[in-house]
């Protein structure tokens, strides 16, 4: 089965599922699956661009430079043969 297939036959039994509700219900329903759909497409869209983002600190670019490099720990030991 391909998985068009595999969709449709899900969506078909949703719907088989809701034939019993009310209209009202259905309306309801509908409109909570819009608004989803919505808000999913927001989501998207917000994580998208928060990927992109600056480094923030109150120090300087040197500062911080100075700090990575006095972090640095050489413990390297060299063996004799």
């Amino acid at each position: 089965m391909k998985a068009i297939d595999i969709d449709t036959t899900l969506i078909d039994g949703y719907l088989r599922l809701l034939d019993n509700l009310s209209p009202s219900n259905k309306l309801d329903l509908i409109s909570k699956l819009t608004l989803s759909v919505k808000t999913d497409i927001s989501d998207r869209k917000n994580s998208f661009y928060e990927v992109f983002g600056a480094w923030q600190s109150n120090q300087s670019d040197e500062q911080i430079v100075n700090d990575i490099r006095r972090s640095r720990v050489f413990n390297r030991q060299i063996e004799q043969f």
